[in-house]
């Protein structure tokens, strides 16, 4: 040893080469090496696999990083040398693409620096099949690598763990596609759970568990029947071999509930069931596990007006119901809860005969009428057409507002479509059967006006008959806007020119309601001249002339 160190000299000593050194001492974190030179060297502990090994004396070679630092101290690396040494052997023994066995150093950015002879990097994102978040585990580890990329210009190897567990993976799959078989059972481990099912690890490859598999019943997610990493017995739905890709059943491993459901729960039948679910148009029943009924809305109560459900119930509550349909090839059972008590409707014509005088109050309008609630939940109709002998009515609320206490006549009554008739205008006797009692062509009677329209006025006179006043008829000098001369309330004078049975109509004239019968019978001849030169019309009186005004 001595003679090998005296044939190196300091001035043969070139910095980036391998030369040997004696170690002459082994410290708790660094090792001391003589390389012949005018000092010693110092090598850190980590360089060394196992500081065990080492022994003072013992001849090793480094590599020469520098000649003298700061200090004049040479700087050496052990583990440098072994990779400069290492490099040609390991590129005769490896290229891309080749299987290697390496230990994990250590932990570095990106990823870790696995030792495969030399140092070489493994990305993060090469690791496994999914990222890990802890790199730390590794570290010390010993695998199979398959080698990425060799860059000789920079000396680095760029490795991959993960490629090789997918090809491993992907030969299972292989495997296991040609052993599957639609309808076998299989064990398979909960990989990952999504919104719209699971993912079964089938020790090879992923199957799909739907969440419409999950269950003969209702789940709002997969969590609430599945965790992660579960062990789970599946049925083998469907498999494309082509797109490689398996479709599994859960609830097919159980008997269908639905087999003999028109047994266990025939129409008619008293049922007890759980409300699970509440929705805009009914509840849903659990009436066993896998087996739910709808309560549809309108089957809720005979009498109570139901908007939403939950005004009646809630989920969780129990209560019983009654069957009133099966839909077997769907999967759907209609139920109610209103045919556990008797139909209040049953006895309408019994309560409420025809001719009978009621009385309710005015529970709602519409454009053509009113209801009025009899007792709850038993609505009557009064029409617009049988408000008034004497009036037409537009809307309702022209004699009537909500909440009013009213009287009225039961008109018919339909039990099947749940509906009674009323009318008001029947609990007086029609003033129109004797008019000839109440006007004469000719009167002059005084009235309210009631309302304006473009082509005249109405105006309300005694026993609530209303009376029609033609624009023409308003005054002598011609009237653009007849809210201009007459306003709703105000009282006016006019004369009786028309009568009309038929259609329940009376025309009035503020204008001749002063006139003599001289003046009267010149406006009926100047009208009658005028008429026949103009239409060939033969008006004999003021009312016809009224008309033919009217008709404009």
């Amino acid at each position: 040893m001595q003679e090998l160190l005296a044939q190196s000299s300091f001035d043969k000593l070139k910095e980036g080469s391998i030369i040997p050194g004696v170690i002459t001492e082994i410290r708790q974190n660094e090792v001391v090496v003589d390389i012949g030179g005018k000092a010693e060297g110092v090598i850190p502990a980590s360089e060394f696999f196992d500081l065990g090994e080492l022994q003072i004396g013992s001849q090793i070679e480094v590599l020469l990083e520098k000649l003298e630092d700061r200090e004049g101290n040479p700087i050496l690396s052990y583990e440098q040398a072994q990779q400069k040494k290492n490099w040609e052997n390991i590129l005769q023994k490896c290229s891309e693409g080749a299987v290697v066995s390496g230990r994990v150093k250590t932990k570095v950015k990106g990823g870790l620096v696995v030792s495969i002879g030399v140092d070489s990097f493994l990305p993060a994102s090469h690791i496994d099949v999914q990222p890990p978040k802890n790199l730390d585990q590794y570290v010390g580890q010993t695998y199979d690598f398959k080698v990425l990329k060799i860059n000789h210009d920079r000396k680095n190897i760029v490795l991959s763990r993960r490629e090789l567990i997918e090809e491993q993976r992907q030969q299972k799959r292989r495997d296991l596609l040609e052993k599957l078989q639609p309808g076998q059972i299989r064990k398979g481990t909960v990989k990952n759970i999504t919104d719209f099912g699971a993912f079964i690890d089938l020790d090879g490859m992923d199957g799909l568990l739907h969440i419409t598999d999950m269950s003969w019943g209702r789940i709002g997610h997969p969590s609430e029947m599945l965790k992660q990493g579960e062990v789970v017995e599946v049925m083998v739905i469907d498999i494309n071999r082509e797109k490689e890709r398996v479709s599994l059943g859960l609830k097919q491993t159980k008997k269908n509930p639905w087999d003999d459901i028109d047994h266990k729960f025939p129409v008619g039948a008293k049922v007890r069931g759980k409300v699970v679910n509440l929705v805009p148009y009914g509840a849903f029943i659990e009436i066993e596990p896998g087996v739910e009924g709808l309560v549809h809305i309108t089957e809720m109560s005979w009498t109570k007006r139901i908007t939403k459900p939950s005004e009646l119930l809630k989920v969780g509550q129990e209560l019983d119901a009654v069957v009133l349909g099966i839909q077997k090839d769907e999967q759907k059972i209609s139920l109610g809860l209103r045919q556990l008590e008797p139909n209040p409707w049953d006895m309408v014509r019994h309560n409420y005969p025809v001719g009978a005088r009621v009385r309710g109050k005015v529970r709602n309008m519409t454009t053509y009428g009113a209801f009025v609630e009899l007792e709850e939940g038993i609505d009557g109709m009064v029409h617009v057409s049988d408000m008034s002998w004497t009036r037409k009515v537009n809307h309702p609320s022209e004699l009537l507002k909500k909440g009013d206490e009213i009287d009225a006549i039961v008109l018919d009554v339909d039990p099947q479509q749940q509906r009674i008739s009323l009318g008001m205008k029947q609990l007086l006797t029609d003033p129109w059967q004797d008019i000839d009692a109440h006007f004469k062509i000719g009167d002059v009677v005084g009235g309210t006006v009631s309302k304006i329209a473009n082509f005249g006025a109405f105006v309300e006179l005694k026993d609530g008959i209303d009376g029609l006043v033609h624009i023409s008829q308003i005054q002598e000098d011609r009237v653009e806007k007849i809210k201009d001369i007459l306003k709703p309330g105000q009282q006016v004078t006019a004369r009786v020119v028309k009568i009309d049975r038929d259609q329940r109509r009376i025309g009035l004239s503020i204008k001749a309601a002063n006139y003599s019968a001289e003046q009267l019978a010149a406006e009926t001849a100047s009208y009658e001249q005028f008429t026949k030169n103009t239409s060939g019309t033969d008006l004999t009186n003021l009312g016809d002339i009224f008309d033919e005004a009217t008709k404009g």
